[in-house]
């Protein structure tokens, strides 16, 4: 693996430096955090006190979004005259959670809404005529697309020949025939839409549509409820947590860490999260959004809008026990497919050689092929689609690496497909089975036009060198004022050069390591720092550690995170392990 700075121009980042020292709570590293801030786009003092202390007056105005007018013009006339309202949503964590903050929003301000998530098997993602045309026949005036329909054209058309107002509100890219013919189209991606923050989740469109309404109605002193909602799906949506998102998450987060919503409670015991912490996107993405995620890829996502409607908490631990039970079946089933890919991949060079890689395989359970698709890129390095063949139909999911655009690769054969959608670094898509071979050969050639060997080799970029003698309590307090990390803010990674491995390794269920590390004494000199040894745990990486026969003494270089242990007995700051690397040796100059 190779290791990269991340590139930052030394003569900005002194003048940055400068500007920092003026305030009060960075003066003291404001070398070191004008690397960080400015890797993540922030180049002013005024910008950083918004970035490391984001409030809810940050937020942008809905109206700043093309299409919002007419859409909470119509939606408030909707719920004015007690028109039913369908609220047609996807069966992921990002759908299903739109699906409940918009509903909650139209009921807090009078109105009735009822709400469609599609099967994923039998309905598979979309708008169906179907779905509407019954919703036509029960009374719906007003249909409401949430986190789906950017590319609904004949549902679109469906509802406009039944008379029924649609408005459509999405994030995902919207095709070249641009998008469907509706009463509004709600999504910053579309053509002619100047909102700032291009990069929002489904919810976090249909955030911005509640938004709208509740200020409308005056009740935007509610808006605080909802952001926890909008935190979840944002951070298990993978979008970048900048701009508006970086607000969503970070003041959603702290909404949950004391949940009123008896459903988010069950959620949170069956998840094992007692509020004795602060949470971490990393607690959403592992812990929450897969037992969410798990109503819609194994069974019915109804589930959870029941969950977070229902107020009897004996209901809803009933129901997240059940989401926890889906969720380990959903484990099972991934290690299953995986193992299976992993036999494909280790059989077939042609395959393991490919460029872009797509695996298919009879009966592979459709909900959990994402899941699969991303351990295969994480494992591969190389952008996969992983597709289930059923009899004479085929449905996939991609991932991507960052060099390829997803997207457009499924563009380049849009005919081989029955429909498909997605963006640059996920996609889902159904074809003829017949037509996987054909998918594979094409894929495979483009993708060959547009990445090189070189786009295949691990990159590790680390922000800065941060030598262990230079840690401590206050520094790891301050690092945490850039969080939540993810997407778009990745947990700060540091290196240090020339440690000292202070004790054998340790084996943790023989598939990690676990170091004790401390400051090369030619790098702290005669500082009780020196003495200072710190844990850090490699992940996964126990064969490595035996391969390289580390013994105490050795001197190793490490890229790490920054942690924090919060064990009774033997708690404290400690780091996780990106790599290592025995040490050539180097100097380490110590400020």
């Amino acid at each position: 693996m190779r290791w990269l700075s991340k590139d930052v121009d030394a003569t900005t980042a002194e003048g940055f430096a400068a500007q920092l020292r003026t305030l009060p709570e960075l003066s003291r590293h404001a070398e070191l955090f004008a690397r960080l801030l400015l890797t993540r786009g922030i180049n002013t003092p005024e910008a950083a006190e918004h970035y490391l202390h984001p409030a809810i007056g940050d937020l942008h105005s809905p109206y700043a979004m093309l299409g919002m007018q007419a859409a909470v013009g119509r939606l408030v006339a909707a719920i004015a005259r007690k028109e039913d309202i369908l609220i047609y949503g996807d069966y992921d964590v990002d759908g299903t959670t739109a699906i409940v903050l918009l509903k909650t929003a139209i009921e807090l301000c009078g109105g009735v809404a009822d709400f469609h998530v599609p099967h994923r098997i039998r309905e598979g993602y979309g708008m169906r005529d179907d779905v509407i045309e019954r919703a036509a026949v029960a009374g719906v005036k007003l249909i409401i697309s949430v986190d789906t329909g950017i590319r609904a054209f004949e549902a679109a058309e469906t509802a406009r020949r039944l008379g029924l107002d649609l408005i459509v509100t999405d994030h995902h890219l919207p095709g070249p025939e641009g998008v469907p013919h509706a009463l509004a189209v709600l999504n910053p991606n579309q053509a002619g839409c100047g909102y700032p923050s291009k990069e929002l989740c489904g919810a976090g469109v249909a955030f911005k549509l509640a938004q709208a309404l509740l200020e409308k109605e005056g009740r935007e002193r509610l808006l605080p409820s909802f952001l926890k909602i909008v935190a979840i799906a944002t951070i298990a949506d993978s979008v970048a947590l900048s701009g508006e998102n970086r607000v969503f998450a970070r003041l959603g987060l702290e909404g949950l860490r004391s949940p009123v919503n008896v459903g988010l409670k069950a959620l949170f015991a069956v998840a094992r999260l007692d509020g004795s912490r602060a949470l971490t996107s990393g607690d959403i993405s592992f812990r929450i959004a897969p037992r969410i995620n798990a109503a819609g890829r194994m069974d019915v996502a109804r589930d959870v809008i029941e969950l977070f409607s229902v107020r009897d908490e004996a209901r809803a631990r009933e129901i997240a026990t059940k989401l926890d039970q889906l969720n380990a079946e959903r484990q099972e089933e991934e290690r299953r497919i995986l193992v299976a890919i992993d036999q494909r991949i280790e059989a077939d060079p042609t395959l393991r050689e490919a460029f872009c890689m797509v695996i298919d395989g009879e009966g592979w359970h459709r909900g959990v092929i994402g899941i699969t698709a991303t351990r295969v890129v994480d494992r591969y390095h190389r952008p996969a689609l992983v597709v289930s063949l059923d009899a004479a139909e085929a449905h996939g999911s991609g991932r991507s690496i960052t060099a390829f655009h997803l997207l457009d690769a499924i563009e380049s054969c849009r005919e081989l497909f029955t429909r498909f959608g997605g963006h640059a670094h996920a996609c889902g898509f159904a074809l003829p089975s017949d037509r996987v071979p054909e998918l594979r050969r094409r894929l495979d050639e483009f993708a060959r036009t547009r990445l090189t060997l070189a786009d295949f080799e691990p990159v590790l970029h680390y922000d800065a060198e941060l030598p262990l003698e230079q840690i401590s309590p206050e520094f790891f307090s301050l690092l945490q004022k850039l969080a939540p990390f993810g997407v778009g803010n990745p947990t700060p990674v540091f290196a240090a050069h020339g440690v000292r491995l202070s004790a054998p390794p340790r084996f943790i269920k023989e598939k990690h390591a676990k170091l004790k590390i401390a400051a090369a004494k030619t790098a702290a000199g005669n500082s009780w720092r020196n003495s200072v040894a710190y844990s850090a745990m490699g992940w996964r990486m126990a064969d490595r550690v035996r391969e390289q026969q580390l013994m105490a003494g050795d001197l190793l270089d490490v890229a790490y995170t920054l942690d924090f242990n919060d064990h009774p007995e033997f708690g404290g700051l400690e780091l996780t392990l990106e790599d290592f690397r025995r040490s050539e040796g180097r100097a380490v100059k110590v400020s």
